[in-house]
């Protein structure tokens, strides 16, 4: 039998056109079911099926979408040029290229297709507002790039700001961080009940945590060295603005103390509309005790994913434009990675932990990661790479289903591992449906601890346990209540999508 349906009998071996027209039209309603339902690979698996029978701008412009909602956004743009390739008039195809490429901070591109679907669907609001967006981004970028090229750069925000001035209002109901010196343990905890309660910290002390935060991460190395103690050291993935959910994760497992580190692999921030929260919290504890609280770069710690995801609205929202600017000078002097040492029967082992993944090319060392300027955005180059890559299960490389960096391939995690004399890869910056997920002969291991990501995946959260010889332990948790603010709610208004065929 051709088709797993029961009213089809052994004749179908060779199916008549209504038959597959009829087969390709129950696929397409049930991963449109799919879609609606929020079963995202489930759907891209039925449109597929319905692809491999009979190809057409709907479906691929219908898988488009289902790749854009799991944020594969260069499969969805590969998807939206075979739907225009297939039918050059039909709009959707443009409008998920556009998204895609809007996704991708590729505003001129985004631009030119949402102007296609104006003409092929003239006065379409959505894509109005959308086009209007990509012209507002472009003349900003263009007004950054003057002031790039401009012969004397700007001083650092940090060289300018003075917090010591600010006056605290004697109705903040909030912690106070007075005295010159670090935070204490008594206003992390006074903290954290405040933000929990929907409190703000005041900008002042904001501020001057930032201001401390960034001088201690300056002094880091790009890939920082850290030896894990007898109590071993607890790593998570990313947690994009889900603040319930982190302190879930210190209800479980124990409040970051000197003698129960944590490292946080990036992606502390947009999706979730807690982000400051997380971010603050997190920072709080890095100036409180820095061995207690480490601190990876994720791809979404940058100026782009900020102004798409939710993280700079989110900050303009809650404080204003000028701490938002130092948040984005913070995230540039994040590591982006720690190299974790143990010793297992008298033999130092070593771990690896950075948020993405690995490189287009073999022969990459550790120390030539040390060597990268890392105070930049990660747009390109081995630092690309090392935060936007995935891995794959077929040997060597493919094209990176998100249109930045590669996937690589298990042989590839091999020999970068054996190469730089390292035991195991731990990364993030996937979702996967258990929370962790260990593969590529289990010298690889994917952590992500944001459960039901986006409020819609289902998804539980992970964190992993690390003894003092290096061996993981898998713990795993499903979300926690939050208040009624759904998740990017100060995202950008570029990402929309028409609705399905």
């Amino acid at each position: 039998m051709l088709w797993n349906d029961n009213h089809y009998e052994e004749k179908t071996n060779n199916p008549t056109d209504e038959d597959i027209h009829t087969r390709v039209e129950q696929l397409r309603q049930q991963a449109n079911a799919a879609v609606g339902a929020k079963k995202y690979t489930q759907a891209c698996e039925l449109y597929t099926q319905a692809i491999q029978l009979a190809p057409c701008a709907i479906l691929y412009a219908n898988r488009a979408l289902a790749r854009t909602k799991m944020e594969e956004y260069g499969y969805a743009y590969m998807d939206a040029c075979k739907s225009i390739e297939w039918d050059p008039k039909y709009p959707k195809g443009y409008y998920r290229r556009a998204v895609a490429n809007f996704a991708l901070g590729k505003y001129k591109a985004a631009l030119e297709d949402f102007k296609k679907v104006l003409q092929l669907v003239p006065h379409d609001a959505d894509a109005m507002a959308k086009k209007k967006e990509c012209e507002r981004r472009i003349r900003e970028q263009a007004f950054a790039k003057a002031i790039d090229s401009d012969a004397v750069k700007p001083l650092s925000l940090f060289e300018t700001m003075d917090y010591h001035s600010i006056v605290v209002e004697d109705s903040y109901q909030g912690p106070r961080w007075e005295q010159e010196e670090n935070i204490s343990e008594s206003f992390c905890y006074e903290l954290i009940e405040y933000l929990r309660n929907q409190g703000k910290l005041h900008k002042k002390y904001l501020i001057k945590l930032l201001v401390y935060a960034k001088r201690y991460f300056d002094q880091l190395d790009n890939i920082v060295t850290y030896q894990v103690k007898e109590s071993g050291i607890t790593v998570c993935g990313d947690t994009h603005g889900q603040f319930y959910d982190l302190l879930n994760i210190f209800q479980l497992n124990g409040y970051p103390s000197c003698g129960n580190p944590y490292l946080f692999n990036g992606d502390f921030v947009d999706r979730g509309s807690f982000s400051v929260e997380v971010i603050v919290t997190l920072l709080t504890f890095v100036c409180y005790d820095p061995l207690c609280m480490l601190l990876n770069r994720g791809n979404h710690e940058s100026k782009n994913m900020n102004k798409i995801y939710g993280f700079e609205g989110e900050v303009k929202a809650k404080y204003n434009e000028t701490i938002y600017s130092l948040f984005a000078e913070l995230f540039e002097s994040l590591p982006l990675g720690h190299l974790l040492i143990g010793n297992e029967k008298g033999m130092r082992k070593q771990v690896l932990v950075i948020h993405g993944g690995l490189f287009s090319r073999d022969g990459v060392l550790l120390e030539d990661l040390q060597r990268l300027d890392r105070h930049r955005e990660p747009d390109q180059g081995l630092m690309a790479e090392l935060l936007w890559s995935d891995p794959q299960k077929e040997w060597g490389w493919g094209i990176s289903k998100r249109g930045i960096g590669v996937s690589f391939g298990p042989d590839v995690t091999r020999r970068f591992l054996d190469a730089n004399q390292i035991a195991l890869l731990v990364r993030s910056h996937e979702m996967k449906e258990k929370g962790y997920e260990v593969e590529a002969e289990n010298r690889l291991i994917t952590v992500f601890s944001a459960p039901n990501y986006c409020d819609q995946m289902g998804n539980l959260g992970a964190y992993i346990r690390f003894s003092s010889t290096l061996e993981p332990q898998f713990y795993t948790f499903a979300q926690v209540a939050h208040p009624n603010i759904p998740p990017m709610a100060y995202a950008s208004s570029g990402l929309g999508s028409m609705g399905l065929v």
